[in-house]
């Protein structure tokens, strides 16, 4: 593949210039510590700013362990597909073939019969926001809340009953809203199938087949990470006396804490709530390898893979700009990255944020992580720029 080149596009300038974006993050973003690996003709590069302790004072480092937030979703999108090529399921298949009445228009408005697994893992199902509902931002929204709530352990059964305690946005396939409910009931899916854990299944067609040795769907009791690790920083809290049910799509970022508060150290924190929408620990060594894998099809059979990139428009949505969404994936919209093909997965969570961006024939591909939450997407795309030498983005 021909990438796009100017005269100082040449692995070490790009290098230089992510390490730029790595110490404007801290400088200006107000990100505690940052990591980047860089994949490219020349080997692999490691970059890093801030600290991984605000107290300590100890920087970021290769290996440490992370949650990966929503970068999950496509762990659990590319479980499915190898089930697909195994000919154990089809994602052309209603929910109500694998989770009789769980989804059921008389109970809960869900048409389990028109709501396909394809639908589940492209967001396109007409599924409420989950991560919208009220039994979510009542226990982490505000940091009274995350307080009481940090510890508490999610089950199955609870997370299938969120992702249909609210009436359909749309009808399948009429729209994209980010809901963490699909993957729930992918997750759901997945053990019905196989008969074994969700857990177990993500390690048997993904971090198996790939080597990941630092690679977990995370234990539904576990709080903490194996060694090493970033503390995690939060400052992802409500303003006070807003009422999580008054948070919409459209309103969320007016309703927030203003810049400036201490953040609050989210380290210790169960995120068994995430669960199939995105529960797995990496390293940024090993989710290089997962982009690479994914967005060049060195996983999956060609079927599968091309199921995976085939893309729905997000406009209007509400979530990351210029992209369209695969099964777990993105894809940046080509009109603002100077028409390079560029496939991502990423995610953020209380005191996480990651993102991997790659190109189809995977030869040059970054992964980078803050031990805080989704800020602006001008950290990621900045971090795009620098990679792949792509067009500045603006008006983010």
């Amino acid at each position: 593949m021909t990438h796009p080149t100017h005269p100082d596009d040449t692995p070490d300038a790009r290098r230089a210039k992510v390490q730029e974006v790595l110490d404007w993050a801290v400088a200006e973003v107000g990100v505690p510590g940052v990591v980047a690996e860089v994949g490219d003709a020349d080997g692999h590069w490691f970059g890093t700013a801030g600290v991984a302790d605000l107290e300590a004072g100890t920087a970021r480092q290769r290996g440490e362990h992370l949650h990966v937030g929503s970068a999950g979703k496509a762990f659990t999108a590319a479980t499915v597909l190898a089930l697909e090529a195994e000919g154990r399921l089809s994602i052309e298949d209603p929910v109500e073939k694998w989770l009789p009445g769980v989804l059921s228009v008389a109970a809960n408005g869900y048409d389990g019969n028109r709501i396909t697994l394809r639908h589940l893992l492209s967001n396109t199902g007409g599924l409420f926001i989950t991560g919208l509902a009220p039994e979510i931002s009542h226990r982490y929204a505000t940091r009274g809340a995350l307080a009481e709530h940090r510890f508490d352990l999610w089950t199955t059964r609870e997370l299938l009953e969120l992702t249909v305690s609210q009436p359909p946005l749309a009808e399948p396939g009429e729209v994209f809203a980010y809901s963490n409910g699909g993957f729930y009931l992918a997750g759901a899916v997945i053990e019905a199938v196989t008969g074994n854990s969700y857990a177990e299944e993500v390690a048997r067609t993904v971090a198996a087949p790939l080597g990941l040795t630092h690679t977990f769907v995370r234990p539904a009791g576990d709080t903490l990470y194996p060694e090493p690790y970033p503390r995690a920083y939060s400052g992802l809290f409500l303003k006070d006396g807003v009422n999580p049910e008054d948070v919409t799509a459209e309103n969320w970022r007016s309703m927030f804490e203003e810049p400036g508060l201490p953040p609050l150290d989210t380290t210790e924190y169960n995120s068994s709530w995430a669960w199939a929408a995105g529960n797995v620990v990496s390293t940024v060594s090993d989710m290089l390898q997962v982009i690479r894998a994914f967005a060049a099809g060195t996983l999956l059979p060609e079927a599968q893979h091309r199921a995976m990139w085939t893309t729905v428009s997000t406009e209007g949505a509400h979530w990351m700009p210029h992209s369209r969404y695969g099964l777990g994936v993105f894809e940046l919209d080509p009109a603002v990255t100077g028409g390079l093909t560029l496939r991502g997965m990423g995610g953020s969570m209380q005191g996480s944020h990651i993102v991997c961006v790659g190109t189809p024939d995977g030869e040059r591909t970054i992964t980078l992580h803050t031990n805080t939450e989704f800020k602006t997407w001008e950290v990621m795309f900045r971090a795009v720029e620098a990679a792949f030498g792509t067009p500045r983005v603006s008006g983010l």
